[in-house]
C-alpha cells in the first residue's frame, strides 16, 4: 500500500473511532435524562392513583373532581389528563393492572388453601405489597364506562368486560390449583367447571363489596376499613 493510501486508511479509521465515541457519548447523555423522565412519570402516575384513592375514601367518587385529585397529587389538571382521560378511566386502569397480578397471586398461594381463601389472600397481599388502597377499586357503586381510549387497548371497554376478564383470569388460576389436586376431569364434574363457578363467586364478592362501599355516606365511609369490608364479603360465602 502506498503512502497516500495508508494515510487515507488511517484517516478513515480515526473518523470511525471518533464517530463511535460520539455515538456512545450521545447515548449516555440522553439515556440518563430519559431514565429520569420515566421515573418522574411513574411517580406522578402513582401520586395520582394514591390521591384519588384517598379522596374517594374520604369524599366518595361522585363528590371528588379531577381538579381535587390533581391538586392532592401536586400537579395541574392538564397533567392529570395526560395520564387518564377521566377519573372513571383511572379506576378502570387499576382493574386492568390488577388482573394479571391477581392471577399470579392466586397461583402463588399455598396449595392447601381453598380457592376462595387463596383469592382473598392474594387480593389483600397485592394491596399490602403495592401499597394500594382498596378504596380505589371500590369507589364506584355502578358500572363504569371509558370516555376515551387512554392506556387501554380497546376503546370503550368498560366495567362489564373487565369484570369478565377478571373472572376468566381467576378461573384460570383456580383450574391449575384444582387440576393439580383433583385431576382435570370433564364437563360439570371437572376442575374447569368448578373453577369457573368459584371464580365468579369470588369476583361477585368484589362486586357486592364495591356496591356496598360506594353507597356509604362520607361519615360511614370514614368508619369503614376497605380491607375488613373485603374480609367480611368473603366470609359471607362461608355461610
Amino acid at each position: 500500500m502506498d503512502t497516500a493510501a495508508t494515510a487515507h486508511a488511517a484517516e478513515e479509521t480515526a473518523t470511525e473511532a471518533t464517530a463511535e465515541v460520539t455515538t456512545e457519548a450521545t447515548t449516555e447523555a440522553t439515556s440518563e435524562p430519559l431514565g429520569r423522565r420515566e421515573e418522574n412519570k411513574r411517580r406522578t402516575h402513582e401520586a395520582l392513583v394514591e390521591a384519588a384513592a384517598q379522596l374517594f375514601q374520604e369524599r366518595g367518587f361522585a363528590a371528588t373532581t379531577v381538579r381535587d385529585i390533581a391538586a392532592a397529587a401536586g400537579v395541574g389538571e392538564r397533567t392529570f389528563f395526560r395520564y387518564f382521560p377521566s377519573k372513571e378511566s383511572l379506576v378502570l386502569q387499576q382493574v386492568v393492572d390488577l388482573i394479571p397480578l391477581l392471577g399470579a397471586g392466586v397461583r402463588a398461594r399455598p396449595a392447601d388453601e381453598p380457592p376462595l381463601v387463596a383469592l382473598r389472600e392474594a387480593l389483600l397481599e397485592l394491596a399490602r405489597r403495592h401499597e394500594t388502597n382498596p378504596a380505589i377499586l371500590l369507589a364506584v357503586p355502578g358500572p363504569l364506562q371509558l370516555e376515551a381510549q387512554g392506556r387501554l387497548d380497546v376503546p370503550g371497554r368498560g366495567d362489564r368486560f373487565l369484570l369478565y376478564d377478571l373472572e376468566e383470569a381467576v378461573a384460570a388460576a383456580f383450574r391449575e390449583r384444582l387440576g393439580a389436586a383433583e385431576g382435570t376431569g370433564t364437563g360439570v364434574e371437572g376442575a374447569a367447571f368448578r373453577a369457573s363457578v368459584l371464580s365468579r363467586a369470588g369476583v361477585g364478592v368484589l362486586r357486592a363489596v364495591r356496591l356496598a362501599y360506594g353507597r356509604l355516606s362520607e361519615a360511614e365511609r370514614e368508619a369503614v376499613d376497605p380491607v375488613e369490608l373485603l374480609r367480611t364479603g368473603f366470609a359471607a360465602l362461608e355461610g
